[in-house]
């Protein structure tokens, strides 16, 4: 039986969609150039990007992540020149007892996205920049401030979410005491030649699910009372969990680092 007019325009129809579908998968080579780029829209050659596994669940580390703390092991932290004071009791992270000290990680990083999770004393003890007072330190200088900012009055940019010193979250973001919250930084380390600055750093901070730094310039090492400068530094410095006199418990913590998919980009 001879196909019917329809059936061979309709198998043409089917085959001129999948020739186009396969054309627009693979990509194109006449496409006019992107600016500042040595790539054409829809390049075909262009590199893809490497595959990542996210974590199984939300938060969970990434197949790429690097797992600072498991619940169980203390083993990437150190405080230098002295004993580990820190304590990994069920599934998290703290400082037992004044005097602990800031821990910093052994393993060195540039540009991150970390995460993080705390949660602040259950019981209120203190007022503001006493309650739950700690701090995630990026090269081990640049504070994201963490603390009990739940009904809690302090200074703008000292409270939960700030640059601390520097930029005031966007807004408080808080849960109350003893309530696990998360951070997910995203951070662009400064830049020196030699002893000059060349470029600055940069933190975007996510507080529970919700923006508070936006891509925001870091103005200089973490200072109290006064506008904290840069120092010149290696490209890749620890992070530090700051001890502040307060039991503040940490879990969950990971960090990828920052690189370009393809160096021709």
């Amino acid at each position: 039986m001879r196909p019917s007019l329809i059936t061979v325009i309709l198998i043409l129809f089917v085959s001129l969609a999948c020739a186009q579908q396969g054309t627009e998968v693979t990509g194109y080579s006449d496409t006019p150039i992107l600016p500042g780029q040595k790539w054409r829209v829809h390049d075909k050659d262009r590199p893809k990007p490497r595959m990542v596994t996210p974590g199984a669940t939300i938060g969970a580390p990434p197949s790429d992540a690097i797992v600072l703390f498991d619940g169980k092991d203390t083993s990437k932290w150190q405080t230098p020149g002295k004993p580990l004071k820190w304590v990994a009791d069920k599934g998290t992270l703290y400082a037992p007892a004044n005097g602990a000290g800031t821990i910093e990680t052994i393993e060195k990083f540039g540009d991150i996205q970390l995460h993080i999770e705390f949660a602040t004393p259950t019981e209120i003890q203190g007022y503001g920049q006493n309650r739950g007072n700690s701090g995630v330190l990026l090269m081990s200088r640049y504070e994201i401030q963490v603390l009990d900012s739940w009904d809690n009055p302090t200074y703008a940019d000292g409270q939960a979410g700030a640059i601390y010193g520097q930029w005031p979250p966007l807004v408080n973001a808080a849960k109350k005491p003893g309530e696990w919250q998360t951070y997910d930084i995203f951070f662009e380390a400064p830049k020196f030649e030699g002893d000059k600055l060349v470029k600055p750093g940069y933190a975007t901070v996510v507080h529970n699910g919700i923006l508070v730094q936006h891509h925001k310039e870091i103005i200089g090492r973490m200072a109290h009372k006064v506008v904290g400068t840069y120092a010149p530094h290696g490209p890749e410095e620890p992070l530090a969990l700051q001890d502040h006199n307060t039991r503040t418990r940490f879990r969950n913590i990971w960090v990828r680092r920052i690189t370009p998919y393809d160096q021709g980009q």
